[in-house]
């Protein structure tokens, strides 16, 4: 984990007062890039999306899913978790904190966004930083591969779906076309991209992580960028309400550790290796944030409470993520050799 990783929560916090400053000095501006916009996306954030997601798309390795039959628990307990479990405890959370446990301190206008926010994190599992994670508690590197890309080619069919009812069931309108747009755009173009480019790259006999770390700057100044771009519009927001950001991120931080536990916990009952157990866990913890606000801004838009809520996940991740590696790492003696 390079030095800009590891402290990925202060550029985004450097970002989020960068953005709030520029919002309130120059409105007209945020104004301009708000109107740069077609059919419910906004063409900057697209771009900007783009450059984070398709570079962990390259990662992504159909032909590890040949041996998917070989180990199947591990795979077991990050699908149930990721697919069955997480986006519905999430979506939970958020009707309890702000339906009720915060419903004093927020309209009921604003929580109905800030809980589509949560519901579109909980529905939107790790692709990239799993990898991170992986390699910092020793994981089993080919089988962290073949999580991913079975997750991946999940997340295609199952995302819009689950986003959907979830967004039903808590009485959230659900636009359907900007749903299935945003999924095609950001899953399923990317991931395309992704195959054919390391298809090439195969094919060229060029090295693919030499590839990834030449366009991974492009995928963090993505990230950075679309910071900005959303405090930006939340500036007046957050100046109002400055425990704003404390409050949203509670019921994150919640979900995080509850969901690390379940599955690290189903890991230990299974006996599985330490190597298997640690990554099968953080990956269903973890979040694919750079999705979920994508498709934030494009059901909800910029300036929206449930794309305020995605990048408070952003900022939430990293140091949450960093506590479960440490744990994981001093509980490995727990787990068969």
């Amino acid at each position: 984990m390079s030095l800009f990783e590891r402290y990925l929560s202060l550029w985004v916090a450097l970002c989020i007062l960068a953005g709030i400053t520029l919002g309130n000095l120059m409105p007209a501006l945020f104004a301009s890039l708000a109107g740069l916009e077609y059919a419910s996306v906004n063409l900057v954030v697209a771009v900007l999306i783009w450059a984070m997601v398709y570079p962990m798309m390259v990662a992504v390795d159909l032909g590890s899913l040949k041996s998917v039959g070989k180990r199947p628990k591990g795979l077991i307990i990050t699908i149930i978790i990721n697919w069955l479990i997480k986006p519905f405890t999430m979506a939970a959370l958020g009707v309890l904190f702000f339906k009720h446990v915060f419903a004093g301190f927020i309209p009921p206008a604003q929580a109905t966004e800030y809980i589509a926010g949560l519901i579109l994190l909980g529905a939107a599992p790790c692709t990239a930083m799993v990898f991170v994670w992986s390699q910092m508690t020793k994981g089993d590197a080919n089988y962290t591969l073949v999580q991913v890309s079975l997750n991946d080619l999940i997340m295609v069919v199952a995302f819009a779906p689950i986003v959907a009812f979830l967004l039903d069931v808590t009485e959230v309108a659900v636009p359907w076309e900007t749903l299935i747009l945003s999924t095609v755009l950001y899953v399923v173009i990317p991931l395309v991209a992704g195959i054919l480019t390391r298809a090439l790259l195969v094919k060229r006999g060029a090295a693919i992580s030499d590839f990834t770390a030449r366009i991974k700057p492009a995928s963090i100044m993505g990230l950075l960028l679309t910071v900005v771009l959303l405090f930006g519009f939340q500036g007046p927001v957050i100046l109002a309400q400055p425990a704003l950001i404390a409050l949203l991120a509670v019921p994150i931080i919640i979900q995080s550790y509850g969901i690390f536990a379940l599955g690290y916990g189903w890991a230990w009952a299974w006996k599985l290796p330490h190597s298997i157990a640690a990554p099968c866990a953080l990956i269903g913890t973890s979040n694919f944030f750079e999705l979920a606000v994508a498709v934030a801004i494009g059901l909800f838009g910029l300036n929206s409470g449930a794309a305020l809520v995605t990048v408070v996940g952003v900022l939430v991740e990293v140091p949450v993520m960093l506590s479960l590696v440490a744990f994981a790492n001093r509980t490995r003696e727990s787990f068969p050799k």
